[in-house]
């Protein structure tokens, strides 16, 4: 394009370079639209890499040195293919290890779900203490599992609080050693861990209570639905999205849970409350076996995946035909 001023020489104008590598809005022959597309890639490099160096090499390394016989110091390292594996499945002991975690797992679930919305529904009214109540009961579950931990282990001692109030009561036939029995070690760690975390789920569920707009308990209550029917067919399809979250985080907690079993347990008394994450800590550095405790963490981390990823493709299929 040109113009003629008064003076009758001709300017060119110059053509609008915009961003990403357009002339006059249309693409820049010197400059690819791919290149320019892919310019905010490269600032994700740096993090990446940290990643990879963090987690994905040593990940690699570690299934490495799960078909080794290593010992976690020697220097020399033996191939034993899945020996580490083989041997895994044929241990009583990590058989055991598996039950009981699925066991905790499990129990951690439901229990902890159930309690957290009975509790959600509870705070979720007009009450005036509302607000001080949704502190109270969510504060257990920012404190440090370790710490938890070592309170319930004092209180649930022979001599400790617990047994000091029911005999205070006159419930002295109700004293037990809580934690040093094999048949009430595993259910006294589930109940500490349920009264940890029961006001997280609270928290989640609470919120999906909080984004049901009030028209529609307004419409189901003049519609005659009693408590019972309103949750289930009113609240429930719409609490679908936050019973997803709470379930998937739960059951993987329960999965990978070690703090309190071995600040309170160690995994005992004997084998009872021994957990994947316990026996594979105790293989690793206490008895020297770096390998089997290795290839321990993988079957631990398959399970948590393959667990997780079938509770969250059903969940989601509930909630997208709940919907």
């Amino acid at each position: 394009m040109t113009a003629r001023p008064d003076d009758g020489r001709a300017i060119t104008a110059e053509p609008d370079i915009g961003t990403a590598g357009r002339i006059n809005g249309r693409p820049s022959p010197g400059r690819p639209r791919w290149r320019a597309r892919a310019v905010p890639f490269w600032f994700l490099i740096p993090a990446l890499a940290l990643y990879g160096f963090v987690v994905i090499w040593p990940s690699l390394q570690g299934a490495a040195f799960s078909l080794t016989d290593w010992d976690g110091l020697s220097p020399t390292k033996d191939f034993v293919g899945l020996a580490n594996f083989r041997e895994l499945w044929s241990d009583d002991v990590a058989r055991g290890a598996v039950r009981q975690t699925i066991i905790i797992a499990i129990a951690v679930t439901i229990i902890q779900n159930g309690f957290g919305l009975l509790l959600a529904l509870g705070v979720n009214t007009q009450i005036r203490s509302r607000n001080l109540l949704r502190v109270l009961l969510f504060a257990p579950a920012v404190i440090t599992p370790v710490i938890t931990a070592f309170l319930w282990r004092h209180l649930l001692a022979p001599t400790g609080a617990v047994n000091d109030v029911l005999g205070a009561v006159g419930l002295g036939a109700l004293q037990r050693d809580w934690l040093g029995n094999p048949d009430l070690a595993l259910w006294s760690v589930v109940a500490v861990i349920v009264w940890q975390f029961a006001g997280l789920s609270m928290v989640i569920f609470l919120a999906g209570l909080q984004s049901i707009p009030r028209e529609i308990y307004e419409a189901a209550a003049i519609d005659g639905t009693g408590p019972i029917r309103r949750f289930w067919y009113v609240v429930r399809p719409m609490l679908a999205p936050a019973i997803t979250i709470n379930l998937v985080l739960s059951m993987i907690g329960g999965l990978k849970l070690f703090d309190q079993v071995w600040v309170m347990t160690g995994g005992g008394p004997g084998r009872a409350t021994e957990t994947l994450s316990t026996l594979l800590y105790k293989e690793a550095f206490q008895f020297g076996a770096f390998g089997y405790s290795i290839a321990l963490a993988i079957v631990l981390t398959a399970f948590v995946a393959v667990l997780a990823s079938v509770q969250y493709g059903f969940l989601r299929r509930q909630e997208e035909s709940a919907q």
